[in-house]
């Protein structure tokens, strides 16, 4: 299991992180983050029915996150990468399977285009300059990658990571990866996590901040 599985509290440590503001910063980014800008190139909208992988440190956070935008009709959490076939927690969490944690995103893009979910990733769903982490999770099973689900798809991606890096947003170099590989669901109880845990302590300390800055920095795009 993860530390972030394992993480004990005594009841006095999880009534203080219960209590903490949501404004906690959750990546060393942050400030830079809400400057990311929208992306240059834009793919039309083809039908009313798309599908992104991404992958951004632990999928409770990044469900959560996705959970709140205007367009998205599912989300669930599970393993991205060439051997997600078959994948699990148990196995992920040793870091030497390739998966890492992913969220599988379905989205209408007539309401929320592809660049656009980029832009939250990059701005308020993790911290892409983090290299196999993710704030206390380490291990290459919390990369960064975006692992595209068509040719449109791959080509908005590396288009506005270079955007990204020419404009200098972030004071560290993007460790984003764009992979090719599947998606398998995690476990039950890992799904809706957020939702059905919103006082678990590494939720109110790494997580829910995230939210509230999804709703500060993207009102039209958010959804209660």
């Amino acid at each position: 299991m993860t530390n972030r599985a394992k993480l004990g509290f005594s009841a006095l440590a999880a009534a203080a992180a219960i209590a903490l503001p949501l404004t906690v910063s959750w990546s060393r980014s942050a400030e830079a983050a809400s400057d990311v800008p929208p992306a240059a190139l834009v793919e039309p909208a083809k039908g009313h029915r798309e599908v992104a992988v991404l992958a951004g440190g632990c999928f409770w956070g990044i469900e959560g996150v996705y959970e709140h935008v205007k367009g998205v009709s599912d989300v669930t959490s599970g393993f991205a990468g060439r051997q997600a076939a078959g994948a699990d927690y148990e196995k992920v969490s040793t870091g030497t399977t390739g998966n890492a944690e992913a969220v599988r995103i379905v989205f209408d893009p007539t309401q929320v285009r592809f660049s656009e979910l980029l832009r939250i990733f990059f701005s308020v769903a993790h911290d892409p300059t983090e290299v196999n982490r993710q704030g206390p999770d380490v291990g290459t099973q919390y990369r960064s990658a975006i692992f595209p689900q068509s040719p449109a798809q791959m080509k908005v991606a590396k288009a506005y990571i270079a955007q990204l890096q020419k404009a200098h947003v972030f004071k560290q170099p993007i460790a984003t990866r764009i992979e090719i590989g599947g998606f398998a669901p995690a476990e039950a109880y890992h799904q809706d996590f957020m939702r059905k845990n919103p006082n678990y302590p590494y939720i109110v300390i790494n997580d829910r901040p995230k939210v509230a800055a999804l709703k500060q920095q993207f009102p039209s795009n958010w959804k209660g």
